[in-house]
């Protein structure tokens, strides 16, 4: 077990750790942030996704050791001072859940596709989302709140 200092949402937290227990594990069962989800635990429905110094990772596969020097961004910190974020907003607005056990994955992954890409064309969004599962098949919904995020108007027929 190793002592680390992890920079989550702007904050240092210390939480001690074997080096490779999986940063989702620490999130959820040492440090309580669970809007990070366990979805597959194999890195391939993205529920689980956290931005690592701003990049969209699976917190399922990325050891805790290779996060330590990094700033983690779970769902938990994208909100300010009370005030949802436009990706958060929009997907409240386009109702782009059902279950909602995908949506902090989905969230996260549109914020750093829109901190890259800020006017995505609708096949940038779908090609960028690729590997988010949702299980509910709200992907009209989410491809609309993406795009309502960006200032883009959604087309008809869209949700």
């Amino acid at each position: 077990m190793e002592t680390y200092v992890l920079t989550i949402n702007g904050t240092n937290l210390h939480v001690t750790a074997s080096p490779d227990e999986s940063l989702l594990s620490v999130l959820r069962d040492r440090l309580d942030l669970t809007g990070t989800k366990y979805g597959c635990g194999e890195g391939q429905c993205a529920a689980c996704t956290v931005l690592l110094d701003g990049k969209p990772i699976h917190s399922c596969l990325t050891p805790v050791s290779a996060a330590a020097t990094k700033n983690i961004t779970t769902i938990e910190g994208l909100e300010t001072n009370g005030t949802l974020s436009p990706v958060q907003q929009a997907f409240v607005e386009e109702g782009a859940f059902q279950c909602g056990y995908c949506t902090s994955g989905m969230v996260l992954r549109a914020t750093a596709l829109l901190r890259e890409t800020p006017h995505p064309t609708e096949d940038q969004i779908v090609t960028y989302m690729n590997g988010n599962i949702c299980r509910c098949g709200v992907y009209p919904r989410i491809l609309a709140a993406v795009q309502r995020a960006s200032g883009s108007p959604a087309k008809a027929g869209g949700q």
